[in-house]
């Protein structure tokens, strides 16, 4: 019963700070600050909601899957972001990516 309940507090703070992410990507008013809020939250609660969601799985094995999907959103979210923030640096400098 404690763990259930440590589960809906987890699920919780994960989906507060994914509708923060949300709220940043909204109100902030240039993109590299939007994917700062957006990298930043949803990474801390995609592993907040994995936290809350290994303690109802029935075995090692789907919590290792759990990890390895968060793992691999974690780089995934990463790389994203860079690619985007280099892109648009480049596009405000001038340097023409075609040439």
């Amino acid at each position: 019963m404690i763990l259930d309940a440590l589960s809906v507090l987890l699920l919780l703070l994960g989906l507060f700070f994914f509708v923060s992410g949300l709220l940043g990507l909204w109100r902030f008013p240039d993109t590299f600050a939007r994917l700062h809020a957006l990298t930043k939250a949803d990474n801390l609660g995609l592993g907040l909601v994995m936290t809350g969601l290994l303690f109802q799985v029935p075995d090692v094995l789907w919590a290792i899957k759990f990890i390895l999907v968060w793992l691999l959103a974690l780089v995934a979210s990463a790389v994203n972001a860079h690619l985007i923030a280099v892109f648009l640096h480049r596009q405000q400098e001038g340097h023409d990516e075609s040439a």
